[in-house]
């Protein structure tokens, strides 16, 4: 019997700064039938935010260093303004979200990162193998639709900052064993760039070969190596198919015709 289709859609913080970006996502998102997940970033809300409560955001190599104040904040911003905003919006468009972090109904259990020559604080790493995989299935069989903000928890109950690829990879290889899953990352760009100053320049396919050589030429722009570490990880471990691309062509990249697709 062929499995029911799912599709695991992240979208980036960027999207979600921008309102109509995000207002256009989130009406190509409602219309999409069949199942499907949504994991968000954070966006620069959580900054904007700690500023005014006089909270500094840290950064080592693009990552947030998520300390005692940060961890609060964040879980604040991400589990609730931004994830309870997207609901709401989704809601209005008929299309029935529940906001969820790893958390609840211990969805998504993470082991806080050890240090080593950076210690990034209260941040999580995710074993594919740990994920609740009943839990999903209840929620999906209910006729929700989870909206799933970045953080997880850990064994001794503390929430952790997760970054927000991750967690749509690992949860796309958790529920390929039950699911024909499609992964796709939505963000500003129409999909991974030859050219980062080219927005014309767009690979249409990607292999680990590829992959390889491109990260090797130095023409990635630093941003997109998660990305795409992530969905060469998810196609070898048994997700359908991994698209990244623009968030206002869901559309199209659902059709085949946009986007960048990551291949075995």
């Amino acid at each position: 019997m062929a499995k029911e289709n799912l599709h695991i859609i992240k979208i980036g913080g960027n999207v979600i700064d921008d309102r109509e970006s995000c207002d256009k996502f989130l009406n190509s998102f409602a219309g999409l039938t069949g199942l499907k997940v949504l994991i968000h970033g954070g966006g620069k809300v959580a900054t904007a935010i700690g500023e005014r409560l006089g909270i500094q955001s840290n950064y080592v190599e693009g990552r947030r260093i998520t300390d005692d104040e940060t961890i609060d904040l964040v879980t604040m911003v991400y589990g609730g303004l931004v994830n309870k905003k997207i609901v709401g919006r989704l809601q209005s468009l008929g299309c029935n979200a529940i906001g969820v972090t790893g958390a609840d109904a211990a969805l998504i259990p993470a082991e806080k990162r050890k240090v080593a020559a950076i210690d990034y604080g209260w941040v999580g790493d995710i074993k594919v193998e740990r994920i609740n995989v009943d839990g999903w299935l209840r929620l999906l069989s209910a006729g929700w639709m989870p909206v799933v903000a970045p953080l997880t928890f850990d064994s001794e109950g503390h929430i952790l900052n997760t970054n927000a690829d991750t967690i749509a990879s690992a949860l796309a290889i958790a529920l390929s064993d039950k699911f024909a899953t499609s992964l796709i990352f939505c963000f500003e760009k129409d999909g991974v760039l030859a050219d980062v100053e080219d927005p014309q320049s767009v690979i249409r396919q990607i292999n680990p070969e590829q992959y390889a050589a491109l990260k090797a030429s130095g023409k990635l722009f630093s941003g997109i190596l998660p990305k795409l570490e992530n969905a060469l990880k998810a196609v070898e471990r048994g997700v359908s198919e991994v698209v990244i691309g623009n968030s206002e062509k869901l559309a199209d990249i659902i059709a085949g015709i946009s986007g960048t697709r990551i291949s075995k």
